[in-house]
C-alpha cells in the first residue's frame, strides 16, 4: 500500500504501520523511490514513482510505504535537466543516497567505476536501543584533556591485543578503554566517523582519515564488527555508552565543508544528483565548483535547506547518539555565503550555537580553510572554541631554538591573550596542541627535518613544507645515544608546553609512546602500519608514558585546599599573580636573539607558587629563583632521565640552592606551598 506521505521529517521515518520517505529537490521533474532486497543489487526489487502533485509539498517529495521496517535498503532516482552550465546535474542513471539516511550499506563490489554496485541507504529505527540512563557528560572545559584518535587505527594493528574480528572497530575501542583511563585523558576526539568513501584516494590506496563524507548522519559501516543493517548504529552507541561509563567524553571530527563527490569530474553519490545548485557553492562558471576546501567542492552551508540539514545532523548525534561535542573541519568555510564571500554573522554558525538541543555541547572550530581564510582569534559566535594553530607553530619554533620566538611563546603559555583577549572569554577558548592527525607525529617532529611522503604516490608534493621540525642532527631513526636523548627531551618539552599552558590541551594518538609515521606528514591514504597505533611502543617507552600520565594527572588535580567545587590547579593560574624573568629575576629578555624565559605564578587562594624555566638554548643556563616563596621543590626537569624527569607532586624533593641550572633544551617546573595560618576562633565565626 502506498500513501501520500508527509514532507516532515526529511529522510525515512519508521512508524507503526510502515515508513515515511521525504526528499528535498527543488528542480527535479520526477523522483523515484527505489527499494532493494540486497546491497549488491543493481536493479531495485520495487520502484515507486512519486506523483508531482499528490506526493510533493513545496520542494519536498514524499511517500508513505506500508509494511516497510527497519533494515530496508533504498535509494532514489531523481530526474531533471542535465544542464551543467546552469549548475544542474540530474542523471537518472545514478542510484542516489538519501542525505538524511541513518545508515549506509556498501556493496562488496563497490567502486567509483561507472556501472559498479552503488551504495544504498538503510532504514533505521532509532528508538530500538537501551541507553540505560546514559547522557552526554558535559564536563567543564577547564577539566578537559582531549586525545585525538582514529577509530580504526587505534586497534587495527595485529599487536593491539584485540580479537581479530574486533580490530579497527567501535567495539575494539571499548576493549582499550582501560588504557585511556590509565592515560588520564577526559575526552576522545574521533577522526571522521560519518560514512565516507574509502576509494577517495590515489590509485592502489585507501582513504584512511575519512575526510570524504557521503552522509552526515550514518556512522561509518567499516568501523563496525556487526555488519547487519543496524549494526554500525548500535555498536557506535555501545562505544559511546562505555566511554561515558569510564568518564570519557566523545567529540566527533565533523566534515560539513565538502563531500566525496569532488569536482566536476567526480562521482555522483547523492547531493549532486538531487539538487546540485542547493548543496554546493558553484563558481562563476556554474559547471565548476568553488573549491575553498582544497578537495574539489564546497558545501553551500548557509543555504536554508543545507543549514537545516547540518543542524539536524548535529542534533541527531547529540540526542540519538549521545556525543558530547564536535570539532568542525575547515570551519571557516561555514562562514562563507553562496558566492563564497565571508559573512559578518553567518547564519549556520549562529544556528548551531543558539540551538537549544546543542546547549552545553562542546563546539570546536578549525578556524581556517584551504583558500586562505584564517580566523584564529576572530571566529564568529560567543561559545566556539578554536584549534589554536598559532600555539602549534610558536611552541614548535621556540622549542627548536628559533630567533624571535620568546615573546610569542610566552603569550601562548598564558592562553594566547594577544589572540583571544578581545573575546573576554575563558582561556579554554584556545585548544592547545603541538601535533594532530595532519602533519608529523611528535616523534617525527623531532626526528625529521623534511617530509617523506613518497608512499602517497604524489612524488612527495603533498603535505605542508612548513613543519617547524628539527631532526636533532640526524634525519630519521638514529642509533646515536646523544641524538636519542635529545629527542626524548624535546618530546617531553613539547608535551610540557601543551599540558601546563592555559587553554584546553589536546594530544594525538600514540604521541605518548613515540608513534612514528616514518616522516610522512600527510598519511591520509595510509591505512596500514604507517598510521596504526603500534602497541609494542607502550612497553618500549614506559618512561615517556609515565611522564604523560603524571602531567595529565597534575593538570586535572584539584587545588591543594581540596574544597568542594575546587578547580584544577592549572586552571587557577589564570587568576594568579604572575611575573616574568630571564636568568635574572624580574629581567625577562624579550630580544630577538633570546632563547629562554621564566615565569613565577602565585595562586593566591592557597599560596601555592609555581616557577617555570624554559631553556631552548644549546647550552645550560643558571636561573635565579625567587626567594620570598618558601622552599622550592622540583616537579619536572626534562633534562633528567626517567624517573627523575617528573615526580609525583607529593614526593618532590627540595631545591637547596638559590639558583637552578636548566640543561640545554629543557623545561623545569618548581613549586612551593606556604601553609595558610589557621583561623582564630573569632575569624572562623566571622567567616
Amino acid at each position: 500500500m502506498i500513501g501520500r506521505g508527509q514532507s516532515y521529517p526529511p529522510g525515512s521515518k519508521i512508524g507503526r504501520h510502515g515508513t515515511n520517505f521525504s526528499l528535498y529537490s527543488r528542480a527535479a521533474t520526477r523522483v523515484e523511490l527505489l527499494l532493494f532486497d540486497h546491497e549488491d543489487d543493481a536493479i531495485p526489487a520495487r520502484a515507486i514513482d512519486l506523483d508531482a502533485v499528490s506526493n510533493r509539498s513545496y520542494h519536498y517529495w514524499h511517500v508513505f510505504v506500508r509494511d516497510i521496517k527497519a533494515g530496508q535498503l533504498y535509494g532514489y532516482r531523481v530526474h531533471g535537466p542535465w544542464d551543467p552550465a546552469n549548475g544542474q546535474r540530474f542523471d537518472a542513471s545514478h542510484i542516489l543516497l538519501d542525505p538524511y539516511a541513518r545508515a549506509v550499506a556498501v556493496p562488496a563490489g563497490y567502486s567509483r567505476t561507472p556501472g559498479a554496485p552503488a551504495m544504498k541507504s538503510v532504514t533505521i529505527d532509532s528508538r530500538d536501543y537501551d541507553w540505560e540512563g546514559d547522557r552526554p557528560l558535559q564536563r567543564p572545559a577547564s577539566h578537559t584533556v582531549i586525545y585525538e584518535m582514529h577509530v580504526r587505527g587505534f586497534t587495527r594493528h595485529p599487536n593491539s591485543g584485540v580479537a581479530e574480528n574486533l580490530r579497527g572497530t567501535y567495539r575494539g575501542v571499548i576493549e582499550k578503554i582501560p588504557y585511556l583511563q590509565q592515560l588520564g585523558i577526559t575526552a576522545v576526539e574521533l577522526l571522521p566517523v560519518f560514512q565516507f568513501d574509502a576509494h577517495d584516494a590515489p590509485r592502489g590506496l585507501k582513504n584512511y582519515w575519512g575526510y570524504a563524507p557521503v552522509s552526515f548522519f550514518a556512522p561509518h559501516r567499516a568501523y563496525s564488527s556487526c555488519q547487519d543493517a543496524g549494526g554500525p548504529v548500535h555498536e557506535f552507541r555501545d562505544m559511546v555508552k562505555a566511554l561515558h561509563r569510564a568518564g570519557i567524553e566523545v567529540i566527533l571530527d565533523v566534515v560539513f565543508n565538502h563531500t566525496a563527490e569532488g569536482d566536476h569530474t567526480g562521482p555522483t553519490f547523492s547531493f549532486r544528483g538531487i539538487d546540485n545548485n542547493t548543496y554546493y557553492i558553484l563558481g562563476s562558471d556554474r559547471s565548476r565548483y568553488a573549491n575553498y576546501s582544497g578537495t574539489g567542492n564546497t558545501v553551500n552551508a548557509n543555504h536554508p535547506v543545507v543549514r537545516r540539514m547540518i543542524v539536524d545532523s548535529l542534533r541527531y548525534w547529540v540526542q540519538e547518539m549521545h556525543v558530547d561535542g564536535f570539532r568542525f573541519d575547515l570551519a571557516s568555510i561555514l562562514d562563507r555565503d553562496e558566492s563564497g564571500r565571508p559573512m559578518l554573522d553567518p547564519p549556520v554558525l549562529w544556528d548551531i550555537e543558539s540551538d537549544p538541543a546543542l546547549a552545553g555541547t562542546k563546539l570546536i572550530a578549525e578556524a581556517w580553510d584551504a583558500a586562505g581564510l584564517y580566523q584564529v582569534g576572530s571566529f564568529a559566535g560567543d561559545s566556539w572554541r578554536e584549534w589554536n594553530g598559532q600555539f602549534r607553530d610558536d611552541v614548535r619554533s621556540f622549542s627548536r631554538g628559533d630567533d624571535g620566538s620568546v615573546g610569542r611563546v610566552a603569550d601562548r603559555l598564558l592562553g594566547s591573550p594577544q589572540i583571544y583577549g578581545r573575546k573576554e572569554r575563558e582561556p579554554e577558548v584556545s585548544v592547545n596542541f603541538v601535533t594532530c592527525h595532519d602533519g608529523f607525529t611528535l616523534n617525527d617532529l623531532v626526528s625529521y627535518g623534511a617530509k617523506h611522503n613518497d608512499a602517497n604516490g604524489e612524488s612527495n608534493r603533498d603535505g605542508t613544507d612548513d613543519n617547524r621540525s628539527w631532526n636533532c642532527g640526524v634525519e630519521g631513526p638514529s642509533a646515536d645515544a646523544a641524538v636519542e636523548t635529545l629527542r626524548q627531551r624535546q618530546i617531553r618539552n613539547l608535551l610540557c608546553c601543551t599540558m601546563i599552558s592555559l587553554g584546553m590541551p589536546m594530544i594525538t594518538m600514540g604521541d605518548e609512546v613515540r608513534r612514528t609515521q616514518g616522516g610522512n606528514n600527510n598519511a591520509y591514504c595510509q591505512d596500514n602500519e604507517t598510521s596504526w597505533f603500534d602497541w609494542s611502543l607502550v612497553s618500549k617507552h614506559p618512561g615517556l608514558l609515565r611522564f604523560v600520565q603524571l602531567l595529565i594527572a597534575r593538570r586535572l588535580a584539584r587545588d591543594m585546599a581540596e574544597e568542594p567545587g575546587s578547580e584544577p590547579l592549572i586552571h587557577l593560574l589564570r587568576e594568579s599573580e604572575k611575573s616574568w624573568h630571564g636568568v635574572k629575576l624580574n629581567q625577562p629578555d624579550w630580544s630577538h636573539s633570546s632563547h629562554s624565559i621564566a615565569l613565577t605564578a602565585e595562586i593566591l587562594k592557597n599560596r601555592v607558587f609555581i616557577h617555570w624555566m624554559f631553556n631552548a638554548w644549546r647550552e645550560p643556563l643558571d636561573f635565579e629563583l625567587p626567594k620570598e616563596c618558601g622552599q622550592w621543590k622540583r616537579w619536572i626537569d626534562t633534562g633528567l632521565e626517567p624517573p627523575e624527569d617528573i615526580v609525583i607532586w607529593e614526593e618532590a624533593q627540595p631545591v637547596l640552592d638559590g639558583s637552578y641550572r636548566a640543561a640545554p633544551h629543557s623545561v623545569v617546573v618548581l613549586f612551593s606551598s606556604i601553609p595558610r595560618q589557621p583561623l582564630s576562633a573569632a575569624a572562623r565565626i566571622r567567616r
